[in-house]
């Protein structure tokens, strides 16, 4: 009678651990791509509200007026689209919270490092995103190719940059202690920059860290607002 109840309470307890972990399977698989999404969404319809690019509604006058709008993240200052990533692709480009890129930097778009350029400027715009879970920004961006488009919009300019590099290749897998990437002169360490370039870092393969998947570009058009 004993052993018949320490199996059957065994096995209570394994079913237990079995369902918290598929619920917790479920919640990183789906429920922080909807959180993550609902935050990138919202942060970007800030961002536009603030620069004034939003769709205006009328007042009785029939003049433009902006809607009042919630504090934006301190850290959001651009908008990405990358029309190969889909026609509705768009995330906010933020400035990390702290010294380092945070997971919780990660979960509201695309985080800048701070070490590298500012978009347009010569030098290196380097940002992380995440492949998978947490919005997933960058969960297809094996599907780059040269002359693919990276379009960075700040409250001033629309940067156009093109993609060089296929970073499906082996050549664009690197370790994550590969910081090379981010110099202003990829793989030259201490060289000085003469152009204008982007980075974009993500996880791979899916669902580990192991390494980092690179696409390296070159801004071709910069575009004053206003």
């Amino acid at each position: 009678m004993r052993a018949r109840f320490a199996v059957h309470a065994v096995g209570e307890v394994l079913i237990t651990l079995g369902v918290i972990a598929l619920l917790f399977v479920g919640y990183q698989v789906f429920w922080t791509n909807i959180e993550a999404n609902a935050a990138s969404h919202s942060v970007s319809e800030r961002l536009r509200d603030d620069w004034g690019t939003s769709s205006p509604s009328a007042s009785p006058s029939g003049s433009a007026t902006r809607s009042p709008a919630a504090a934006i993240p301190a850290g959001a200052f651009a908008l990405m689209r990358i029309p190969r990533l889909g026609a509705d692709w768009q995330e906010p480009v933020l400035e990390p919270s702290g010294s380092t890129i945070s997971l919780d930097d990660l979960a509201q778009g695309v985080v800048h490092y701070k070490q590298t350029a500012q978009p347009g400027q010569v030098g290196n715009f380097a940002v992380a995103g995440h492949r998978q879970t947490h919005g997933q920004p960058f969960r297809h961006l094996e599907q780059l190719r040269p002359g693919d488009q990276v379009i960075v919009e700040t409250r001033t300019a629309i940067y156009t940059y093109v993609i060089d590099n296929d970073p499906n290749s082996a050549a664009a897998t690197v370790l994550p202690t590969d910081v090379w990437v981010l110099d202003p002169v990829p793989g030259k360490p201490g060289a000085k920059p003469t152009q204008a370039i982007i980075t974009l870092t993500t996880c791979t393969p899916w669902w580990t860290s192991t390494y980092r998947m690179i696409a390296f570009g070159h801004l071709t058009t910069t575009v004053a607002k206003g």
